[in-house]
């Protein structure tokens, strides 16, 4: 496994913001990008509370002259910095509402970014993003990571290189059942903000984890929304924002999509699942079995693809995401760790003096975020409209 980036000849310098003591996603990022030994977290403004920040920093080694009150401070005092010391990216995982801020900041800065979905609060905040990273030069990924795992690339290639025929019809849905009751009463901080919608947006369950069955949809297939059609609902009396919800999609071409989304549902965990119709074969894929993919064609024999680099039927982009043999299972930090190298390989190119795509990327990408964000306002408008058909065709769509 590359351990220092080619010629560039050092691992990447990173800085987290968010993270700090009672966070999830934060220890997610900082574990998958040093999982391949290309990058090394030298600095963090771990909480928007600046002593809680400082105290957070031991649980990473982080030195104490390079833990910060704030993202501000972070970025001023890092840019102060010889250029053979200072971070070469900053990860951003923390709430929606302010991502926008501290990317940025850091894009203004010629800093390159990683930032948590969804990407920003709100459809202007995205496209204002968009703008910043294309003045700023900078690389720009979004963590869906779902997008990372092996067989998801697997299939990608295959459908995309016409192994599935045309593609018709695509079910998407990603199940929870954790926030059954009001448990963001009691305190419970990752409830907490992500049903207040100062801090998670317009929507709950569909902008958290709708988000990412759209995503997957999109990435798999390549297909082009055009309408959605969508019911948002909030079950859970007092909840300000959905906890369930669906959408019709109609994409380019005619194939239709369904969204399905829920926190509310008895006994699902993570449980996001995906099965795509083409004219000459199906196939379907679960994230709580990541390493097996079903491909169906009538009259045939089902076929079961394992997670295998080493298999012939493996093709190119799902081999180079795996890391294990065959049998050893790989699943939620490597395909992160997948979203993070894919995306050093373009930093790498940058502080090389290189070039590096910026729209067509293996990653998602500054215009995948923006998607996701029109996908939000537009399902949260048309659940309003009585589930009226908007327009989901967005002019920044990868294609």
């Amino acid at each position: 496994m590359e351990t220092t980036n080619g010629a560039l000849g050092r691992k990447l310098r990173m800085g987290l913001v968010g993270g700090g003591q009672g966070a999830f996603i934060g220890r997610v990022h900082a574990t998958a990008a040093v999982l391949d030994n290309r990058a090394v977290l030298v600095a963090g403004a771990l909480s928007s509370d600046p002593e809680r920040a400082k105290a957070s920093a031991p649980a990473y080694d982080i030195k104490p002259e390079r833990a910060y009150g704030s993202y501000q401070e972070m970025i001023d005092r890092e840019l102060a910095m010889d250029p053979e010391q200072r971070i070469d990216f900053v990860s951003v995982a923390t709430p929606n509402h302010t991502h926008f801020d501290i990317a940025r900041t850091a894009l203004e800065a010629g800093i390159n970014v990683i930032c948590d979905k969804p990407m920003t609060f709100d459809m202007t905040q995205a496209e204002s993003l968009c703008e910043a990273v294309e003045a700023s030069g900078a690389v720009f990924a979004v963590t869906h990571n779902y997008t990372g795992y092996p067989l998801v690339r697997q299939a990608r290639e295959m459908i995309l290189s016409g192994e599935l025929g045309e593609i018709q019809a695509v079910r998407s849905q990603y199940l929870q059942g954790w926030l059954r009751e009001r448990i963001e009463l009691d305190g419970q901080k990752q409830s907490a903000w992500r049903t207040d919608p100062s801090q998670s947006g317009a929507a709950g369950a569909f902008g958290d984890i709708g988000t990412h069955a759209f995503n997957l949809a999109r990435y798999m297939t390549g297909l082009l929304p055009e309408t959605v059609r969508a019911t948002l609902e909030t079950f859970e009396e007092g909840r300000e924002l959905d906890d369930y919800g669906h959408a019709v999609i109609r994409f380019q071409g005619g194939a239709m999509g369904t969204v399905t989304s829920s926190q509310i549902s008895h006994g699902r965990e993570n449980d996001l699942r995906i099965e795509i119709d083409g004219t000459k074969g199906a196939l379907s894929w679960s994230q709580e079995e990541p390493n097996k993919m079903m491909v169906r064609r009538n009259g045939q024999p089902h076929q079961l693809y394992t997670r295998d680099p080493n298999a012939p039927f493996m093709n190119g982009p799902g081999a180079a995401a795996c890391r294990l043999p065959s049998g050893h299972p790989e699943a939620f930090l490597e395909a992160f760790a997948n979203v993070y190298r894919s995306a050093f390989d373009a930093i790498v190119e940058r502080i090389s003096g290189g070039t590096f795509e910026t729209r067509d990327t293996i990653y998602p990408n500054v215009y995948d975020g923006a998607e996701g964000m029109f996908f939000i306002q537009q399902c949260v408008a048309s659940s309003s409209q009585d589930g009226a058909s908007l327009s989901l065709a967005y002019d920044g769509a990868r294609r």
